[in-house]
């Protein structure tokens, strides 16, 4: 005896005909949820590939007056009052991604600085109570942005202060100590360092830019301790906790590691 085929069997065939690929989802939530702003997608991502679909931090300008009739043309903002930046007011993106300064001295790309966020860690809205370890959607480690941002951190070495108040002492010319001095530097995939090198023997603004000059944060970044020709061997106190060789992402693509 054939067993029947039921009616439910039946209309599952004729709704889903075989070898017909589903839909595939979009919208917000499919964007949202894309492989590629998770790890490890996001590590190999390009800027065209981020760019895609938040053209706008590169398109976005400026205000050219605030809302109280403020013309940007006629005030300073804190980056223009350094001696290294030139030009009108910026956006956060542009001066890190394609402002003069950022292509003569800098490589940063998008997955620099943004290495995936996981939406279900975001904080909430309406707020919860209870659980406070959530955090800001598309976050971002702030020890990256320290590396560049930091306090100038003179103590280490025997200044009796900052940069901006001594420097005179040093004829403001970071390199009459470091052209023997940690001379392993700058070898991270985010930074030009032969452009740096040049730019520092005109100007110690180009050191002191990163190195203070633009601090967000009231510590320093404890930078590694790269082996450099002639390096003691004695370690300072200071330097008992310091890694020898800068994060492997940042590491990586540079003539150093190739070595």
């Amino acid at each position: 005896m054939k067993t029947p085929i039921s009616c439910a069997w039946l209309t599952l065939f004729f709704l889903f005909p075989l070898g017909v690929a589903a839909e595939q989802p979009s919208g917000y939530d499919a964007a949202r949820w894309d492989p590629i702003h998770f790890q490890p997608q996001i590590a190999e991502a390009s800027d065209e590939q981020c760019l895609a679909c938040h053209a706008e931090i590169i398109e976005r300008r400026p205000l050219r007056e605030s809302p109280a009739g403020v013309k940007a043309s006629d005030t300073l903002a804190w980056y223009q009052t350094t001696p290294t930046y030139e030009g009108p007011q910026e956006t956060f993106h542009r001066r890190h991604l394609v402002t003069d300064l950022a292509q003569e001295l800098m490589d940063l790309r998008c997955n620099t600085c943004h290495q995936g966020s996981d939406p279900r860690e975001e904080a909430p809205y309406p707020p919860v109570r209870g659980k406070t370890d959530f955090a800001l959607r598309k976050s971002v480690n702030p020890d990256t942005c320290l590396m560049c941002h930091g306090q100038f951190d003179y103590k280490i070495m025997n200044m009796p202060g900052d940069w901006n108040e001594f420097g005179h002492m040093f004829q403001d010319n970071c390199l009459i100590c470091h052209a023997s001095i940690r001379t392993t530097r700058h070898q991270v995939n985010f930074l030009k360092p032969e452009a740096i090198e040049a730019e520092a023997k005109d100007s110690a603004e180009a050191c002191y830019g990163c190195h203070g000059g633009r601090s967000w944060y009231r510590i320093a970044y404890p930078y590694p301790r790269h082996d450099w020709p002639g390096m003691p061997k004695a370690k300072p106190e200071w330097a008992e906790d310091r890694p020898k060789q800068s994060a492997a992402r940042f590491f990586e693509g540079t003539d150093t590691a190739a070595k």
